[in-house]
């Protein structure tokens, strides 16, 4: 099916859009940026994980990850985010080309383009503009006097990506049944219903089942 012209695409980001999980590569870059042993990375990936293991939500496990970030300077994370970026194209492989051509077709039919998720914009940005996508919707930080501390207003996570596809088109004077969404995950669910053209990245049953509806797409998923 072709993309719908004089819409939104919303696309999520980590193994939907890219190939890699941007939160916790750019958590891994910014402690060696900052000094910090290897170690200090994997005992922060681990625990992350096992707030995962014991039930947390995706939501709550997302806020716990900002919390490593408390009292950097806001500008130091955007500088080492466009470091991190041209890292990640050097390296090869950082996109996922069926969900990237699918982008390039949006753009060249004249759709908005619009990037949703739980990362935050030190990783969004650069993707963002490298792509030519319009905006880029991710987890807000509360900074003060320039330096984050650790909370989030909201985590981009579940039914937040929804209402923010549906206020993004509504503020664009656009139609969410004419709009696409891209998601791999099941807490995209909200996201592709949000839009009247789901697409399912992968094989999860959830967005499978989304995406048999009438304009609704499939596409590969990122090999493991």
């Amino acid at each position: 099916m072709p993309e719908v012209p004089g819409a939104a695409a919303f696309f999520d980001v980590d193994e939907t859009l890219v190939t890699a999980k941007t939160m916790f590569s750019f958590l891994e870059f910014h402690f060696a940026a900052t000094g910090r042993p290897p170690a200090v990375y994997h005992r922060a990936r681990t625990g992350l994980r096992l707030l995962s293991d014991h039930g947390l939500s995706r939501e709550e496990v997302n806020r716990a990850y900002y919390r490593h970030y408390a009292g950097a300077e806001a500008a130091d994370l955007t500088r080492q985010g466009e470091e991190w970026f041209r890292q990640q194209l050097a390296g090869g492989g950082f996109f996922h080309l069926p969900v990237l051509r699918a982008l390039e077709r949006h753009l060249a039919a004249g759709d908005r383009v619009v990037l949703v998720s739980g990362s935050f914009f030190p990783c969004l940005d650069p993707i963002a503009r490298h792509l030519g996508a319009h905006e880029a919707l991710g987890t807000p930080q509360l900074i003060v006097a320039g330096r984050l501390t650790g909370e989030v207003t909201h985590p981009m996570i579940g039914p937040a990506k929804a209402v923010a596809a549906r206020g993004w088109a509504h503020t664009h004077g656009l139609d969410p049944t004419r709009c696409t969404a891209y998601g791999d995950h099941a807490t995209d669910l909200p996201l592709l219903r949000a839009v009247g053209h789901p697409v399912a990245v992968g094989d999860d049953p959830a967005l499978l089942a989304e995406a048999a509806r009438p304009g609704g797409r499939h596409l590969a998923g990122v090999t493991p």
